[in-house]
């Protein structure tokens, strides 16, 4: 199982703080222990949300909202891919992991859709058509 374990926001980083040299070692370290169990698949930081841009849609209309934007709780500052057996893997994981801020901070984990997620509206022909995108997207083709 795949999850998503994302690091949420807080008025430091979206004010561009940096971490400590500290932070960045102990982070460092977590990450290590990831990988030597094979649970990491993914890992990156997030830039400030004044760097960024939304793109809302409303049925064939796009507009762009430029950053930054209010609500820091609902901001996600960094992420990281697990493989794991469970939700409770993934949260076991997530509990050792070296407080992502400065100020008190908040992960939320979430599950990856799988191919098998999307039952029958997932047609042979979808399926071949996504095993390729992903050969593609690891270099495999």
């Amino acid at each position: 199982m795949r999850f998503m374990v994302i690091v949420k926001a807080s008025p430091e980083s979206e004010a561009g703080e940096m971490p400590s040299q500290e932070l960045l070692a102990a982070m460092g370290a977590y990450n290590e222990e990831l990988a030597k169990a094979g649970v990491i698949l993914a890992a990156e930081g997030l830039h400030p949300s004044a760097k960024g841009a939304r793109v809302q849609f409303s049925g064939k209309q796009r507009s762009v909202v430029d950053g930054p934007f209010m609500e820091t709780k609902e901001l996600i500052a960094g992420f990281w891919i697990f493989n794991v057996q469970s939700l409770q893997e993934a949260i076991d994981w997530v509990k050792r992991c070296p407080n992502p801020m400065v100020s008190d901070s908040e992960i939320e984990i979430r599950q990856v859709f799988e191919a098998e997620d999307f039952g029958e509206c997932f047609t042979p022909e979808l399926r071949e058509q996504e095993e390729q995108l992903r050969a593609k997207m690891s270099g495999q083709s």
